[in-house]
């Protein structure tokens, strides 16, 4: 039976550690901050956020079909095989490699993605410099699509690590992986986590997709869509300050990408182990949910 070599070992702590992170003064200074923020941002969630829902809620699962068709498997392929030979031509082959050379051929994905988020968010946040009332306007449209560019970097990666996001439990996968980094509490993290180690179990143990799970997974999107509606929404608010809505549109797409494509690399590079080593290989401190319907709207 092979074993991981010392980078994968490496990787396998650095994923603990991320899964396991020690909350810093910034983070808890930001909580008190934010705290009336949160709060003015409620009276008008309310007023936006049905519009907002009603954009989302009804057409997630046609926003992530359609992200995951556009990424390119055969491309994948073909830049492992400049880095590794022409051995890699399915994506199984991926798995014969060492995580090293999956960590090379992965590069500076997030900065691409990062980039795109930063230049789309600054033109719809420049609205608000003009009058706020167009900015409140065009919040659906820039939540949709930075849903939909953050589904595509979920599905590149898992692309690269050798994940098919033509299966339906691999874009449940990566809707949960955006709603781990749009959460705004532990606990609303820690519900997100359970349901993606649920998912990575079930996948890495090869376990069958069954009627009822299909029934599940459609109760999950409407709960996951209706909890990104109002995490984002209340984030993308700020770009209705006059003069600053572009920097802040911009700046917070950007962020909120770079923590999606965070959350990508680390669960994803450990299901890549996973794969290759056994589901014991599924960091242990987050139990898996014992259903795929996610009670996001329990959340505080």
């Amino acid at each position: 039976m092979r074993k991981p070599s010392d980078y994968e070992e490496t990787a396998r702590s650095q994923i603990w550690a991320w899964k396991n992170p020690e909350q810093s003064w910034f983070d808890k200074a930001m909580a008190v901050v934010s705290w009336p923020l949160d709060r003015a941002s409620d009276v008008v969630l309310k007023a936006l956020g049905p519009a907002v829902n009603g954009a989302l809620t009804g057409t997630l699962s046609l926003i992530n079909d359609v992200s995951q068709w556009t990424v390119r498997p055969q491309a994948v392929l073909e830049e492992y095989r400049k880095f590794a030979g022409p051995g890699v031509q399915e994506l199984r082959d991926i798995f014969e490699l060492d995580l090293l050379t999956v960590d090379r051929v992965i590069g500076w994905l997030d900065t691409k993605y990062e980039g795109i988020a930063l230049a789309h968010g600054a033109a719809a946040g420049g609205a608000g410099t003009l009058n706020p009332a167009v900015a409140l306007a065009v919040i659906p449209t820039d939540v949709v699509a930075l849903v939909a560019l953050n589904l595509r970097a979920v599905g590149e990666y898992a692309t690269y690590c050798g994940f098919d996001v033509s299966i339906q439990q691999e874009r449940l996968f990566a809707l949960n992986a955006l709603a781990y980094a749009s959460s705004p509490t532990d606990t609303s993290k820690q519900l997100a986590l359970a349901q993606l180690v649920r998912i990575a179990r079930d996948v890495a143990l090869h376990r069958s997709w069954k009627d009822l799970e299909n029934h599940a997974a459609v109760l999950a999107i409407e709960r996951i869509a209706n909890a990104l509606s109002i995490r984002l929404t209340k984030a993308k608010l700020a770009q209705v300050v006059p003069v600053a809505g572009a920097a802040i549109g911009g700046g917070f797409n950007a962020f909120y990408t770079n923590k999606v494509c965070n959350a990508a690399f680390y669960l994803y590079r450990e299901r890549f182990l996973a794969h290759k080593y056994g589901a014991e290989f599924i960091e242990s401190s987050v139990d898996p949910a014992t259903d795929l319907e996610p009670a996001y709207e329990q959340e505080p």
